[in-house]
């Protein structure tokens, strides 16, 4: 297990670019990303309330899942569904809330939940959505682009560094939306 890529945009665009390395601050975020800080960041949840705490510093997504979609016809590459790390070798989703994963050397991030999937996935490769996120025979939703995590240790990670994945004590709790 290894982290793949990194990504950062100072600004609040859909896609990240590359970048050689990201510095993680304990409690705020990916140093110099949009979506840094203590509260929320993301437009959508600042208008509901700007003073809830954030738990989506830093958004990561399996490399295996961007494999899967450039498979069945849509060009996608790495930062281009707007996270900060691409993993490699690690189903994040079936990861439980509280997870915490040792990146790189010292930085640890701690999961949070299931990233909300929006329409902007659909404005980036027209259809996409209707592959990350669906309903089961039996209703449950289904939701298949990234998962989000809070910084619990700062530190600075880039790509090819390893992955060490910690889980929380049991009873485990399934990822939810955040």
């Amino acid at each position: 297990m290894k982290v793949d890529s990194v990504h950062r945009d100072d600004k609040h665009r859909f896609s990240k670019p590359a970048v050689p390395e990201v510095r993680l601050i304990e409690g705020i975020g990916v140093e110099g990303d949009a979506h840094a800080g203590a509260t929320v960041q993301h437009l959508h949840l600042v208008r509901r309330n700007a003073a809830a705490p954030n738990l989506r510093q830093v958004h990561l997504i399996q490399r295996e899942l961007i494999d899967e979609l450039n498979a069945k016809g849509y060009d996608v590459a790495p930062g281009d569904l707007g996270e900060n790390i691409t993993t490699d070798g690690l189903d994040l989703f079936s990861l439980p809330t509280g997870t915490n994963l040792r990146l790189g050397d010292s930085a640890v991030v701690t999961v949070t939940g299931l990233r909300d999937p929006c329409n902007q996935i659909n404005k980036l490769r027209t259809g996409m959505l209707k592959e990350v996120i669906w309903r089961e025979a039996d209703g449950t939703t289904v939701y298949r682009v990234g998962i989000m995590a809070v910084v619990s240790t700062a530190g600075v990670v880039r790509p090819g560094d390893p992955l060490t994945v910690v889980l929380p004590p049991e009873p485990h709790e399934p990822l939810g939306l955040v």
